[in-house]
């Protein structure tokens, strides 16, 4: 399957374009067997078509004036074949085409998922989950008119177009001509309506997302907006989204009118001319009845393309801006694009190390300031200190999530900007401490980083995070559904299952952010046991809350503001009796 063409990472568009060209060579060319196929179909509909209007002289100018009763039975048999055929076709070509469409949609979708998955983190912080939904969802949707209905419409419409005024020129070409002027009239104000569109289309894509992305908000919320009574405060916020909608659908429905109105006025006068022509030309008698019938629907099958523009032209022009906004996502550079990385981890042993690193969210707001220290594989590396004060960013830039502005983080004295994430990650497990669990079973959350996991494997992960102290009590066990993002568990359950996940994993190197901070006492005392396991063998990086949870620390790092103000051992840090001293004797008095 072949894709629109991503750009280089340095080449980043602001405003892409996707040209009918474009379109063609990517999207259509690669089907042209499909498409061919559909051609034909679509030219033998269009011929069957004018038969009926073609017999309709027969029956005028030969049949009745002959007053032949046999040759209406041949002419009915004509007429129905070429209806049975035209039916075939259409069938045929709905078949053909519109499920081709329908792949191609299923396709593209897979495709823009993937590449979404490729974005670094940044990406995701900065972007509603419910807006990117949209993008993948819906913004490919349009390509169905490609290759669909669309092309059937377009391709045929133009084809039975072209045929019928051959016919027209031959049958009178000084009524043709007069036709012709109010179609060219219309066709120029078509497509100045198109070019006026495509943009309003494309802000359209852009509304629905945001739209989307804050009713997500609001669902996944729900407990949170009830419990401060903002059920009105939400809905005029998502009634003003709805009203922007609205009013960019107003202005291409206007626009769309004024297609509709005109090719329906000039098409009128038109009508009414060859009326006035015809007549004039059987009075003089220059044409039969049966030629002026015969004029009279060939033209209708000529004008029938050129009224559904308007229809067909929006959809080629949505098709289009859907493209747009798909090939925005296609360019952006993917996390593995970077040509720098080109290291592969074969094996691990786990040295980490920070040398003098600095990092910055926001250009010249550093929230890192020369942060330098080692945490030997097998280790654990505590670190403690105030909110805001930036271990979080460490542990990002531990995994990979975030990369330094200045300096280097290492691992096994490997230059991590330069590895190959895959080969790094594959050896990571972290825990958060707002543990993101997937709607289904607990079996299946925490078989989640190794479906194939025995079921031996399993069980002693559970065992070890002590998961079975709470399923034993459930009827499933670990086939209970804990519902969307776990809500029918308690916060320790949701953490314990989180660290059974992370057991399972069996990297080694755990990250653990504030992995303690949900539990209660009771919980907290068995997880402490499983943390033990867990980190055993393994090094580790945990984010702490809870001072008493790290006393067995082999380095306990304090960050204040950016840097390390102190390090050293629970005991070396409280002989010390500085922040750390004032932190753990403070929490001890609670």
């Amino acid at each position: 399957m072949q894709h629109l063409k991503e750009t280089p990472k340095n080449k980043k568009k602001t405003k892409p374009k996707v040209t009918m060209a474009q379109a063609f060579k990517t999207i259509i060319w690669p089907r042209r067997n499909l498409v061919f196929i559909g051609l034909i179909l679509i030219v033998i509909r269009s011929l069957a078509g004018l038969v009926l209007p073609w017999q309709s002289k027969v029956l005028l100018d030969e049949v009745v004036p002959s007053k032949d009763i046999s040759q209406i039975y041949t002419l009915i048999t004509i007429v129905l074949i070429a209806i049975l055929i035209q039916a075939v076709t259409s069938f045929s070509l709905t078949r053909i085409l519109s499920v081709q469409a329908q792949y191609l949609i299923s396709e593209l979708r897979a495709q823009v998922q993937k590449k979404v998955l490729s974005l670094p983190i940044s990406f995701f912080d900065n972007t509603k989950s419910g807006a990117l939904v949209s993008r993948i969802m819906s913004d490919v949707e349009g390509v169905r008119n490609l290759i669909g209905t669309g092309l059937v419409q377009l391709v045929g419409g133009s084809f039975t177009g072209i045929v019928s005024l051959i016919i027209l020129i031959k049958l009178n070409p000084w009524m043709t001509l007069f036709v012709f002027v109010p179609i060219s009239i219309f066709g120029y104000i078509a497509l100045r309506a198109f070019k006026y569109i495509r943009p309003i289309f494309r802000v359209r894509g852009k509304i629905n997302a945001e739209v989307k992305g804050r009713l997500t908000e609001t669902l996944a919320g729900v407990r949170v907006i009830k419990a401060f009574n903002a059920e009105e405060q939400e809905h005029e916020i998502f009634e003003k989204g709805v009203d922007k909608l609205f009013q960019n659908v107003k202005k291409s429905l206007t626009a769309t009118a004024l297609m509709t109105s005109s090719s329906t006025f000039l098409i009128g006068v038109a009508t009414t001319g060859i009326m006035g022509i015809g007549g004039y030309y059987m009075i003089q008698e220059q044409m039969t009845t049966g030629d002026f019938l015969f004029f009279t629907l060939i033209l209708g099958f000529m004008i029938a393309p050129i009224v559904q523009m308007s229809n067909i032209g929006s959809q080629l022009t949505e098709a289009l801006a859907g493209l747009d906004r798909t090939e925005e996502l296609m360019n952006m550079a993917a996390e593995e694009d970077d040509k720098n990385r080109n290291i592969t981890l074969e094996k691990l042993n786990g040295d980490i190390e920070f040398h003098d690193v600095s990092f910055a969210y926001e250009e010249d707001k550093e929230v890192l300031h020369n942060i330098s220290f080692k945490a030997p594989a097998g280790s654990v590396t505590a670190l403690v200190g105030s909110s805001g004060s930036g271990k979080s960013t460490i542990a990002g830039l531990s995994a990979t999530f975030l990369n330094p502005k200045s300096g280097k983080v290492t691992i096994d004295n490997q230059d991590l900007s330069k590895v190959k994430l895959n080969s790094y990650r594959k050896y990571l497990g972290v825990v958060l401490q707002d543990e993101f669990l997937f709607e289904g079973t607990i079996r299946e959350n925490i078989m989640f980083p190794r479906p194939d996991a025995t079921e031996e494997e399993l069980q002693n992960a559970v065992n070890a995070a002590y998961v079975n102290e709470f399923t034993d009590r459930f009827d499933h066990g670990l086939d209970t559904l804990i519902g969307e993002r776990g809500v029918k568990l308690s916060g320790g359950q949701r953490q314990r299952l989180a660290i059974a996940r992370a057991i399972l994993a069996n990297p080694k190197i755990i990250i653990l952010d504030e992995a303690t901070s949900n539990l209660d006492t009771e919980s907290e005392a068995l997880i402490q046991k499983s943390l033990n396991t867990l980190v055993k063998d393994r090094t580790t990086i945990v984010i702490a809350h809870r001072l008493s949870t790290i006393r067995k620390a082999n380095q306990i790092l304090v960050i204040e503001s950016g840097r390390i103000v102190e390090r050293g051992t629970h005991d070396e840090l409280i002989n010390l009796g500085g922040r750390y001293y004032d932190l753990y004797t403070y929490q001890a008095k609670i």
